[in-house]
């Protein structure tokens, strides 16, 4: 593995690559959730490049970037052993300059849910996004469904901006409890691991109800709120299409249920493809 942390070193390790490139964005603190497509991009791919940036631009004021978990060594030593070729792990200052063009989310989508809750975090999101993409040439980008927001969105950018890669989805990674994998799961403490499967536990809810018949949003909603109790907060429950366009009634195949809430201090998200 070539581990670089400039733009200069990833373009001249990538001239000993050879045949398709699978590329893994992420701002480390690797759990098995990253494992899951880095693993998949190996097995897809002649080469695998995976990047380590904490991204400045899609935190908000007052967000947990100082904080966001970091293991880079630990996340240096799992790449090597899953057998990635180039490591990219750059700096801020490399990645930005004072006085950049910016890429915006579009203006129903990236402003909906996530984007409502977080403006702004879009637009940081896909500007890096982009750079990544472009900088590692990648034939094939791995995202994970868990942000289904975020996926949406990078599909449209490839999309709207011609861009040569095919994006990936991949599945949710869920612990043995079915809480769904992320690097900020580091911050519950006691009782709150427990509390935090009601994410979980509001999502298998309304896929029985779905099951039994059951299509109406306002009624599956309820009924996940009633199992959100757990939560400290809830900041939104949503049925909506895979375009993100709210729906009356549940269309299989074609149906996204999202969740966001708070538990101690960690806001945490989930999400259940129907």
């Amino acid at each position: 593995m070539v581990m670089v942390k400039t733009i200069e070193a990833l373009q001249e390790a990538k001239k000993l690559l050879q045949g398709t490139i699978g590329f893994v964005p992420t701002m480390g603190a690797l759990h098995q959730g990253h494992l899951s497509l880095i693993q998949q991009a190996r097995k897809e791919n002649d080469s695998l490049i995976v990047s380590i940036f904490v991204n400045p631009t899609q935190f908000l004021e007052g967000e947990d970037l100082d904080a966001y978990p970091r293991k880079d060594e630990a996340d240096i030593k799992i790449c090597e052993l899953i057998g990635v070729d180039i490591l990219f792990m750059p700096t801020v200052e490399s990645m930005y300059e004072a006085d950049e063009l910016c890429i915006g989310a579009p203006a129903v989508r990236g402003y909906v849910l996530e984007g409502e809750k977080r403006p702004g975090h879009f637009d940081g999101m896909l500007q890096v996004v982009m750079k990544l993409l472009n900088l590692s040439g990648a034939t094939h980008a791995y995202f994970g469904k868990k942000d289904a927001q975020q996926l949406a969105l990078i599909t449209q950018m490839v999309k709207n901006y011609f861009l040569d890669v095919n994006i990936i989805p991949c599945e949710i990674v869920r612990d043995e409890k079915g809480l769904a994998l992320s690097s900020r799961n580091v911050y519950l403490r006691g009782d709150e691991k427990e509390r935090a499967l009601c994410l979980s536990s509001a999502l298998k809810r309304a896929t029985k109800l779905v099951i039994s018949g059951e299509l109406d949003v306002e009624k599956l909603k309820k009924e996940m709120l009633e199992v959100l109790s757990e939560a400290d907060r809830v900041e939104y429950v949503a049925i909506v299409s895979r375009d993100f366009k709210a729906l009356k009634k549940v269309e299989i195949g074609n149906t996204i249920i999202l969740v966001a809430a708070w538990v101690g201090k960690p806001r945490l998200i989930d999400n259940l493809w129907i």
